[in-house]
């Protein structure tokens, strides 16, 4: 038995893997977060299999579900939004089903990132403008930032940032990161990233707040900060270069 943590992707239901919608139609069991991922995902479950929607249950309830699996010999498809590896909550998961002795793996998924600079038709690492790409999030009811991790200390190298999980604390953001990208920096958020109602806002850190508040948006999107956003003159990257030697 052994259970598959399965990065469902970031909102569209033809953006899961080939090996994690493979995964899902070979699990008698399934624990999805009804939330965030796609109801289309479920048809690829087994005929009878079990589907449990994880949206308010505890951590306890979600390894009470998983025991119960292993007791009966059933492999569990564990289906969380994006990419598993960001923002997931399967450490703790994982570190339950270690002191149970459950087996584990990891499937990757399309992360809501990757999703955002799609929509935004960006690439976020250009050369000579910005080559690091700072994933974070804001604190709120959330579990607390560790200690060096605040907004203020990680904008001070300039790097392009998304965070999660902060929109609806936008006013808060542009008041951390003025000092460090000013108040010009190109801003972009993308809310429903790859769903039908997918709503792309693009701005300056001055304007964000407004643009975020008169779109009504609340939740399920992310924020990228950066000059890479609207960068345009920059130099070719050495990869294709005719100077490259390629022997």
């Amino acid at each position: 038995m052994t259970v598959h943590f399965v990065g469902a992707g970031p909102g569209a239901a033809d953006l899961i893997t080939v090996r994690g919608q493979n995964t899902i139609a070979s699990c008698s069991v399934c624990l999805y977060a009804g939330s965030l991922v796609p109801e289309e995902l479920l048809e690829h479950c087994p005929e009878g299999a079990r589907l449990v929607d994880t949206a308010r249950m505890t951590l306890d309830g979600i390894i009470a579900e998983i025991l119960d699996a292993q007791r009966r010999g059933l492999d569990v498809a564990r289906l969380h939004s994006g990419d598993p590896s960001v923002f997931s909550a399967v450490a703790e998961q994982m570190r339950r089903l270690d002191e149970a002795g459950v087996a584990y793996e990891m499937v990757p998924g399309v992360p809501a990132f990757s999703a955002a600079a799609a929509a935004l038709n960006r690439e976020f690492t250009v050369p000579g403008v910005g080559q690091t790409v700072l994933l974070t999030r804001t604190a709120a009811r959330a579990t607390p930032m560790p200690e060096g991790e605040d907004l203020a200390t990680l904008g001070l190298s300039g790097a392009t940032m998304v965070l999660h999980l902060a929109v609806n604390r936008i006013e808060e953001l542009v008041e951390q990161l003025e000092p460090n990208y000013g108040p010009d920096c190109p801003v972009a958020v993308v809310a429903g990233a790859s769903r039908a109602d997918e709503t792309v806002l693009r701005g300056s850190l001055s304007e964000v707040a407004g643009l975020v508040r008169d779109a009504g948006i609340e939740r399920t999107a992310v924020v990228v900060v950066g000059e890479v956003l609207t960068a345009g003159h920059f130099p070719d990257s050495h990869l294709y270069s005719a100077n490259r030697c390629r022997s």
